[in-house]
């Protein structure tokens, strides 16, 4: 294996978070912000790009390879964390949102998967986090995750995150899935990705789903999550009451406070 081999263990339900267990030399590579807690012996290092093997042949390399990450808005930089005891060490990553982790091993889907710019959260040193670019110039502008995509590659393991339930599709060649641009997480090298707008005036001005889903058409498999993060944001947002100018009350507040407002106007 060109990766380094990482055991891992999942725990949680709907607020997971991923222990990855790292034998003495072991390195794993996560997003900044993403480490929970740490084992000692573990020492973390912040490094230009994604650590892999195809970004350590000199500087101007790594630095292509970090500004990469700055197309799909991450951040130039990216934590290691190696084990540098003589016995068994353990880092613990969670999502930055509640919903599930996904572990991929990349040896099992022919060593690329393509996913949402902001869905990665860790990976084994070695695997590389790339751009994919879209094919389509409708995609790229119309389909909700922007003209490009990250993409995963390499023969080991990746953990990705989603927001709500996962649910994984297997596409038969030929078969079409049609999934709210938001809502779809991950898919494999082979699946065709494309934009089409939702049929029909009155559907797409008042049917409250957006102009546009993403076509997915087999062979392939394909992660589609139940709730985007950007979905729950805009219902939070929505939900939360306006402020009062310097009282820091909701003009919705109600109750005896609320009576008592009315004699103070």
């Amino acid at each position: 294996m060109n990766n380094h081999e990482i055991d891992y263990k999942l725990y949680g339900d709907d607020m997971q978070f991923v222990e990855v267990e790292l034998d003495p030399s072991e390195t794993v590579v996560a997003e900044a912000g993403s480490l929970m807690m740490m084992t000692d012996n573990i020492r973390m290092e912040t490094i230009f790009g994604d650590g892999s093997t195809s970004t350590s042949g000199g500087l101007m390399n790594k630095l292509m390879g970090a500004g990469k990450r700055l197309l799909t808005g991450e951040s130039l930089f990216m934590t290691t964390f190696t084990n540098t005891g003589s016995g068994k060490r353990h880092v613990y990553f969670a999502a930055p949102y509640p919903g599930k982790i996904i572990p991929i091993d990349l040896s099992v889907w022919n060593g690329k998967i393509i996913c949402q710019k902001d869905a990665f959260l860790a990976a084994a040193k070695g695997v590389s986090v790339g751009i994919e670019f879209q094919r389509k110039i409708a995609t790229g502008f119309f389909g909700g995750e922007g003209f490009i995509m990250q993409k995963l590659e390499g023969d080991g393991m990746a953990f990705i995150h989603a927001g709500g339930t996962i649910h994984r599709h297997n596409l038969q060649p030929g078969e079409t899935l049609r999934v709210d641009t938001g809502c779809l997480v991950a898919m494999t090298r082979d699946v065709d990705y494309n934009i089409e707008m939702v049929s029909g005036v009155k559907t797409a001005l008042f049917g409250g789903e957006g102009l546009f889903l993403a076509t997915l058409r087999g062979p392939g498999t394909v992660w589609v999550q139940s709730l985007p993060f950007s979905r729950l944001a805009s219902r939070v947002f929505a939900a939360a009451p306006a402020r009062k100018g310097g009282g820091g009350k909701s003009n919705d507040e109600g109750g005896i406070g609320g009576l008592f407002d009315l004699f103070n106007k």
